[in-house]
């Protein structure tokens, strides 16, 4: 069987024979059949090479992608594959073609660029691992048989919980940079406080709205955005770290939960799957659930990766969409530190995308509440015995792009000014069909002409991306008057009508005349009431 040659056997034999060497020596020396190395030696190109007017993007748009991901894995803001694939299909825009790239583009970009390749970028957490073992977790479902458990139905069951982020985290996982470098370090948008939310699901799928916990004395209007539409029905409030209290707790209880989970028969029984915080262990709190005919299930310690529907469906692509967003934010506002409007409105785009009906049923279904299934848990690679078990990944395949067809007649030509690197190509093929000679000054000629035109609209797809940047920087950096949310004497929380009031007294928001009946009412006392 004939030895298979490289592209650096071919160079090599094109040096020898420069060098004097005879072809024929040369091809017996290096093992390339005599055509090959005639046509190189003519001017044709490597079938790589040749195969470079196929690609959507250019390979000079390619490179200098390439060489912006290095930049950015130096500047700490290494991107995503997801964010690689926007930019290229951006300058696909400018190109006038297909707007998609392929399932395998980023492998494909990733072989042309071999200095790129791809690396993970996660914090690993072992503090949970030991809590999940088969034991623990059959005595757990032996609650479930319970009669008065047993019997309650799907569209009653409900799993609550909170979770934290650092507004200014950005997105873990799998980046782009310099393949001679084994770590990445991320970069991270400015702000670095926490802030927390609790989100509630049902067994059929349904969520409630959330309560959101910043951390801080009291609210501020001047954390929200003036259009307040997208939270209709969302809660607010602040504790001094940012995370849910013992009162926080039952005030959550008694006015998102209870109301917003009403049973149709108000004597139905509801089930609330929960980890055993302090907050929820309270005497109010369980006397609350007494008189509302609600049942606490307590979690077992350590056991929520395994058993909790938020942990197995829900937070895991939320947290994912917001820092994503979050991360494409951050890169229009280039150094602008990254606030409290900024999470919120990252977090409501997050839960657009997470909270699904599918998600959430998928959650219950892998946790084994519902539909009842202990197998579930007990068989989940997450458990402590099943860690070590063998895991079998089989890669995606996808079918191949289609092969490009030209049926040119010269007759018909309409020749028109150029506009874009893909023109010059197309009309380069036209050339070569039209006319047979082949003249290698011609085709050189025509390459350069495209690379120009090629780099330009790179250039101009970071010269609009920078002017996207500094306007988003610019509403940024506006001062915003700092102005406390005023709560009822009766709740601790704030719903958008308060920080409508707020937002108006700073002077942020004019009055709605057709509102103003319903939501602007002015408080005479001239008080107001600080949660501690």
């Amino acid at each position: 069987m004939t030895k298979p040659y490289t592209e650096d056997d071919i160079a090599a034999a094109l040096f020898a024979i420069a060098g004097g060497m005879s072809m024929r020596k040369a091809c017996s020396e290096y093992g390339i059949p005599r055509t090959t190395l005639h046509n190189r030696i003519n001017g044709h190109l490597s079938h790589k090479k040749g195969a470079q007017n196929l690609q959507k993007i250019a390979p000079v748009q390619e490179r200098a992608l390439a060489n912006w991901i290095l930049v950015q894995e130096a500047l700490g803001t290494s991107p995503t594959h997801r964010q690689i694939r926007e930019l290229g299909e951006s300058i696909l825009n400018l190109e006038g073609g297909d707007l998609s790239l392929g399932k395998r583009w980023i492998h494909s970009f990733l072989e042309r660029n071999p200095e790129i390749k791809t690396k993970r970028q996660y914090k690993i957490d072992n503090a949970c691992i030991n809590g999940a073992t088969t034991e623990i977790i059959s005595k757990f479902f032996e609650k479930l048989d319970l009669p008065a458990i047993k019997y309650i139905k799907p569209e009653n069951r409900w799993n609550m919980d909170e979770a934290g982020i650092m507004e200014g985290q950005g997105l873990n996982g799998m980046v782009l940079g310099s393949s001679k470098r084994r770590f990445i370090q991320k970069k991270q948008p400015g702000s670095r406080t926490w802030t927390s939310f609790i989100e509630c699901i049902s067994a059929t799928g349904r969520a409630l709205l959330p309560l959101v916990i910043f951390k801080g004395k009291t609210l501020q209007q001047q954390w929200f955005p003036i259009k307040l539409d997208n939270y209709e029905g969302w809660e607010f409030t602040a504790t001094d770290n940012g995370w849910t209290t013992d009162s926080t707790g039952l005030e959550w209880l008694k006015e998102v939960f209870i109301p917003q989970s009403a049973p149709t028969r108000p004597k139905e029984a509801r089930l609330l799957v929960l980890d055993g915080h302090g907050s929820h262990e309270t005497t109010q709190f369980m006397l609350e659930c007494f008189k509302n005919n609600m049942h606490l299930l307590f979690l077992p310690p350590h056991t929520s990766h395994v058993l909790q529907p938020l942990d197995l469906s829900i937070f895991s692509p939320l947290k994912k969409e917001y820092r994503y967003h979050l991360n494409t934010l951050d890169s229009l506002t280039d150094s602008t530190p990254i606030g409290k409007r900024n999470f919120l409105a990252c977090y409501q785009k997050a839960r657009l995308k997470a909270l699904t009906l599918r998600n959430i049923t998928s959650g219950w279904k892998a946790s084994g509440l519902w539909p009842q299934n202990r197998a579930k848990p007990l068989l989940s690679r997450l458990l402590l015995e099943n860690s070590n078990q063998e895991v079998v990944y089989q890669n995606p395949v996808s079918d191949d792009d289609p092969e490009l067809q030209w049926n040119i007649h010269s007759s018909f030509i309409a020749w028109k000014t150029p506009q874009k690197g893909s023109d010059i190509r197309k009309y380069a093929d036209i050339m070569e069909k039209v006319d047979e000679t082949d003249i290698p000054t011609r085709r050189l000629l025509f390459r350069k002409i495209q690379k120009g035109f090629d780099a330009k609209d790179y250039e101009l797809v970071q010269s609009k991306k920078r002017i996207k940047q500094l306007e988003q920087k610019l509403e940024e950096i506006i001062p915003k008057k700092r102005r406390m949310v005023k709560t009822s004497p009766n709740s601790r929380f704030a719903g958008i009508e308060a920080i409508y009031q707020a937002q108006i007294e700073a002077g942020d928001r004019e009055i709605e005349i057709k509102d103003s009946d319903s939501i602007y009412e002015t408080d005479n006392t001239g008080d107001c009431i600080e949660v501690e």
